[in-house]
């Protein structure tokens, strides 16, 4: 990423690249607008910049160390903006975030870009091809910042909604019993996505809507910021709409999840119960075999003419009985 600046006099681009920011400074205070915008990594570079626009310190603190919730501070006649760009990562199914500072005044706006975020030279095209948007200050500018950073959450909204059609799809899908331990933790990776994009989504709301405050009356910067605030109360709907949908699935899943447990359990305890019968129906007349067949001289019936016959019939009689009780019990 680089680090960039104009200079526009009456909406027309009259310098371009210059790093003399107390030179820009003076220009913001002289009428023009001043635009600079700051890869995040250059601390230095951005050091020199809040010293020459005698930006707040706290807000400066707030831009150098990043990792700030989205929100809107007043520092007297300046704004400071933080938002959470997001984007879809197509290859990885994942939501990209990053993070993007503004600083609005009059005669300047100043962007800092931490990771992820938009295309500041494409929002200064578009201004640039409206000039009399520029002509009104930084105002417009950092409407159009904003309204590129709304326009991107849609492509991450779609991808979650097909992330979210992926797994409903794995998990009623005629020949799915359960979505498996994969799709748990694909619900809950998702889960977390959607509440980082909560997060980035929700202080727009009061964001937007401190911003229309100042405009007072039915202006044409105050219906451009309703346009954009409507944008992120569907998106807010859409976006809660998916959370629920993802607790859902995972209750879905985990209830699948237990059935199935729970089938595989009762299909092993029947297997086991057919074991142990035909082990019982044939250790029976093997016990019987056994004990005759010991060939004591004392034995009971150890002469006695029937006494194979005896012993054959009392393993058959034992084994079918066997078989007769495990079968009403349906062991069988």
């Amino acid at each position: 990423m680089s680090t960039t600046s104009t200079v526009y006099r009456d909406g027309v681009c009259v310098q371009t690249g210059s790093t003399d920011w107390t030179g820009l400074a003076d220009a913001a205070h002289s009428g023009h607008l001043a635009w600079i915008d700051l890869d995040g990594a250059d601390g230095a570079a951005f050091t020199q910049v809040a010293h020459a626009f005698d930006l707040h310190h706290l807000a400066v603190e707030d831009a150098v160390n990043a990792h700030q919730r989205a929100k809107l501070d007043v520092y007297g006649d300046v704004l400071f903006c933080v938002m959470r760009p997001a984007a879809y990562d197509d290859a990885a199914e994942t939501v990209v975030f990053g993070e993007l500072h503004v600083f609005a005044g009059p005669g300047f706006i100043i962007t800092i870009r931490h990771g992820q975020g938009p295309h500041i030279a494409a929002v200064r095209d578009d201004l640039e091809n409206r000039p009399e948007l520029l002509a009104q200050g930084s105002g417009p500018a950092l409407h159009a910042v904003i309204d590129r950073v709304v326009d991107e959450y849609a492509p991450v909204a779609e991808g979650i909604q097909n992330d979210i059609d992926e797994i409903e799809d794995a998990l009623f899908s005629e020949s799915a019993t359960t979505g498996g331990d994969g799709t748990s933790r694909r619900i809950y990776q998702l889960t977390r996505e959607v509440i980082g994009f909560q997060r980035a989504l929700g202080p727009l709301d009061g964001m937007i809507a401190g911003m229309m405050a100042r405009c007072g009356g039915d202006t044409d910067e105050r219906r451009y910021l309703r346009d954009i605030h409507d944008h992120v109360l569907r998106l807010i709907e859409m976006v809660e709409g998916y959370r629920q949908l993802l607790d859902n699935l995972l209750h879905v899943n985990l209830t699948l999840e237990t059935k199935a447990l729970s089938e595989r359990s009762h299909a092993q305890d029947v297997q086991m119960k057919k074991v142990s019968s035909w082990a019982a129906i044939i250790f029976a007349p093997t016990l019987v075999g056994t004990i005759y067949g010991m060939n004591f001289d004392n034995m009971p019936e150890l002469h006695w003419q029937y006494g194979y016959l005896w012993a054959i019939f009392l393993m058959v009689v034992i084994a079918v009985g066997l078989y007769v009780i495990f079968k009403r019990r349906d062991w069988l």
